[in-house]
């Protein structure tokens, strides 16, 4: 991983903490598991992911409700599936 890399990663860690210890641990599962084997395209979605809500990503997260944009959909359901203990 380059310094570059790194350090988007560390500020990316810095934005997943939310007001809920629920959402910062989906956030951070993903970047544990998927942020260094992710296309940038998918990369990019989970920026936009984090610049959303944090009631209306809960509400996502618990499959009460689907985000409209199809790309944030996906993403929210691939962390949904995301096994806890890695």
């Amino acid at each position: 991983m380059s310094d570059d890399d790194a350090l988007e990663l560390r500020r990316l860690r810095w934005r997943c903490r939310r007001g809920m210890r629920e959402l910062d641990r989906l956030f951070e599962r993903w970047l544990d598991q998927r942020w260094a084997v992710s296309p940038e395209s998918e990369r990019v979605v989970f920026r936009r992911l984090l610049d959303c809500e944090d009631d209306r990503l809960w509400k996502w997260f618990l499959g009460h409700e689907r985000p409209d944009d199809a790309d944030l959909d996906t993403l929210v359901q691939s962390i949904r599936a995301l096994p806890h203990d890695v």
